[in-house]
């Protein structure tokens, strides 16, 4: 945490994930998921305070790791699912996405998932280019590979939620919603997202 402290933009862009993260939690409308949906950001954010300690992480990476923390965050209060962004739409454009793009799930986990692909590149690509000595080709396709191999372990996790926790629990934790293909579009989805950070930091380096 020091090098947190230490650094005035990743120390507000932390608090403003701890308020964020706060008021995610206030009249929860699925309180009882709360604490399955809520260990992936444990696990994030442990991982985050270790990761900087040893190895600190750029400005860049680091708004981009917070980012994807605050994804899930929104996605975890509504288990994915049933995240209202019609509502949203409706409320500050008169639209209704689903309406205006004929949507017949909710896809805000697919969004995620887009851009875990699209966030994890910069904070992989920069550890391996600084503490690896790998060069930014090197460093990419390698980073695209790690967001691949992350993305397909996580399906595993959700298969096993589904073996070991109830169907309720396992469905508003994995959030198929009835999609059978739904793993593999997610998996697709985070190696677009990877590839297209990937062609951008190669591109614009």
């Amino acid at each position: 945490m020091r090098t947190i402290f230490r650094d005035r933009t990743k120390l507000i862009l932390s608090c403003m994930f701890i308020a964020i993260f706060g008021v995610s939690l206030l009249r929860s409308p699925y309180p009882q998921h709360l604490f399955l949906q809520h260990i992936p950001t444990a696990i994030a954010l442990v991982t985050i305070t270790m990761w900087d300690r040893r190895w600190p992480i750029g400005r860049g990476a680091f708004g981009c790791l917070v980012g994807m923390l605050v994804l899930h965050v929104i996605g975890a209060r509504y288990t994915y699912s049933f995240v209202p962004y019609d509502t949203w739409g409706q409320t500050v454009a008169g639209y209704r996405l689903s309406v205006v793009f004929d949507l017949e799930r909710n896809h805000y986990d697919r969004l995620v998932h887009l851009f875990f692909g699209l966030l994890m590149i910069w904070p992989i690509r920069e550890f391996l280019e600084s503490y690896q000595t790998y060069s930014r080709r090197s460093a990419l396709v390698t980073a695209v590979l790690v967001v691949m191999s992350a993305s397909l372990m996580y399906e595993i996790v959700e298969w096993l939620v589904a073996i070991v926790f109830s169907p309720e629990d396992a469905e508003a934790y994995n959030g198929q919603q009835g999609d059978f293909w739904d793993a593999q579009k997610d998996m697709a989805l985070a190696l677009v997202g990877a590839i297209v950070a990937s062609v951008c930091q190669w591109k614009f380096k």
